[in-house]
């Protein structure tokens, strides 16, 4: 059941409007949301209803056994349990086949003949996202950041919450346990705020990212025919379609919450303005970045001396790297998300040397503004070379495409710039504003005589420009 899509809308009226029926009476509310979040999930394929339903099981009880334990080696036993059992499930749905032809290709370049032991597993829609956040609870119980919930239903539902189960924001128990706790506030202001986030995230998906994914399908599929800048036209679209759709899909996500009196958190912070490459992973993501910084890399480097040398500082930077690799592998069982973890993990090790170098020797800088610009613009660009190694299947593809990029144009290449800005256009204007004013939410303050015409030409443009068969948004494939 596609966000984009009219089933997903006449689903929404209904439940909502059940919702509101129940206002009066929140946990009737929390148990009618969980039905409706199951009935959501399970419209893909029910038969993964058992595993997201064993998955909240193991973490709801390990929680419960490690908030009563008093003994660290029983908290620490249980911790590992809701590890092995929710990483094991993970890994088994999405890496088993990956890992065993892997294994066997290592073999056979050995000169050792072995056949992969595969299966046809289908991987569940969602599963990175819904184990990422139902381990927020037993990690964060572990670390005593979090009193164990009184009530299984509320975990339940915040396990399965059906606006953010298939592709995030990845919550964390500490944020949304509480808000299942307690009666909700829908007012004006939230229904005003949740309408805007889900009407500009439509925008995005089916205006934006729809209209420029057959740019970058095209390029990416027949680089060999375009010329080198069709090429970084193509990668330009990739990057727009990828940031537009998933993007798209948390606006939607926060707005259908907020409509029902919750608050998620922001998963994006324009993250194509950013200056430099740590500051690109405080804005993409956010919601995975800082799981990865809260649970793995605060394991890793706490007892690391922070500012260390020699020693130290290669411990920290491959503890950066291993990171950022295990993040790369997060978003698919494929060698070329593995490749471009750790190229995004050897630019911050490479900036953060480079940021120690500036800071012993200090610099007068002129022209503030335009050293900004060029910041961004180079962080652009190495982000952009990024998604060369995210979106390509091969590693022919990636030396290729990134071989042949350059300043040769064709034919097509006016008409392929002219479409791309076509559709790009008001978005960067919006969230030009937006950087300037510091507030993603700008649009909310804006008079109502600027605001309507606003909405009037957004849904316009959906019914005019936007893609009418509903595609899948690409986060869904992790």
């Amino acid at each position: 059941m596609l966000f984009n899509s009219l089933t997903f809308v006449g689903f929404f009226a209904v439940v909502y409007g059940g919702y509101l029926l129940l206002r009066r009476r929140y946990i009737r509310q929390n148990y009618f949301l969980l039905a409706a979040s199951y009935a959501f999930y399970g419209f893909w394929d029910w038969r993964f209803l058992g595993l997201l339903l064993g998955v909240t099981i193991v973490n709801f009880h390990a929680g419960r056994f490690i908030s009563q334990a008093d003994n660290p080696r029983t908290r620490n036993g249980w911790l590992a349990a809701a590890l092995v059992v929710s990483f094991g499930t993970l890994g088994f749905f999405k890496y088993f086949n990956f890992f065993a032809e892997s294994a066997a290709e290592v073999l056979r370049l050995a000169g050792l003949a072995a056949d992969p032991v595969t299966l046809k597993i289908i991987l569940p829609v969602g599963i990175s996202f819904f184990t990422f956040q139902s381990l927020t609870y037993p990690l964060d119980l572990h670390r005593k950041r979090l009193q164990h919930a009184a009530s299984f239903r509320d975990f339940a539902l915040f396990t399965s919450f059906f606006p953010q189960i298939m592709a995030g924001p990845i919550e964390r128990a500490a944020n949304m346990l509480p808000q299942y706790a307690k009666p909700r506030v829908i007012d004006a202001a939230r229904i005003n705020a949740g309408l805007y986030l889900i009407l500009w995230g439509y925008f995005k998906k089916v205006v934006v990212a729809d209209n420029v994914a057959p740019i970058a399908n095209r390029i990416f599929d027949n680089y060999q025919q375009f010329q080198g800048l069709d090429i970084a036209f193509g990668v330009l679209a990739f990057a727009v379609q990828l940031y537009s759709d998933f993007s798209g899909y948390s606006d939607i996500a926060r707005g259908l919450a907020k409509m029902m009196g919750f608050n998620l958190m922001v998963n994006f912070k324009l993250p194509y303005l950013a200056v430099n490459p740590g500051d690109f992973w405080r804005r993409w993501h956010i919601s995975l970045t800082s799981w990865f910084r809260d649970y793995l890399w605060w394991n890793l480097a706490k007892k690391i001396p922070v500012g260390g040398r020699g020693w130290n500082q290669v411990r920290w930077n491959g503890a950066l790297v291993f990171v950022f690799l295990v993040s790369g592998l997060w978003h698919g069982a494929a060698w070329n998300y593995v490749l471009w973890g750790g190229f995004h993990g050897l630019l911050l090790v490479v900036y953060g040397l480079y940021e120690r170098y500036r800071g012993e020797r200090p610099v007068q800088v002129s022209f503030p503004r335009f050293r900004t610009f060029v910041a961004m613009t180079g962080t652009s660009m190495m982000v952009m070379t990024g998604w060369v190694l995210f979106r390509a299947t091969s590693m022919d593809q990636i030396v290729g495409m990134l071989s042949r990029v350059g300043l040769s144009a064709s034919d097509q290449t006016a008409a392929m710039a002219g479409e791309l800005l076509f559709f790009v256009w008001p978005m960067i204007l919006v969230e030009l504003w937006q950087h300037f004013r510091r507030d993603l939410l700008i649009v909310l303050h804006w008079p109502q005589w600027v605001r309507t015409p606003l909405y009037a030409a957004l849904l316009i443009a959906i019914f005019v420009y936007g893609v009418r068969t509903a595609t899948e948004f690409l986060y869904f494939q992790f």
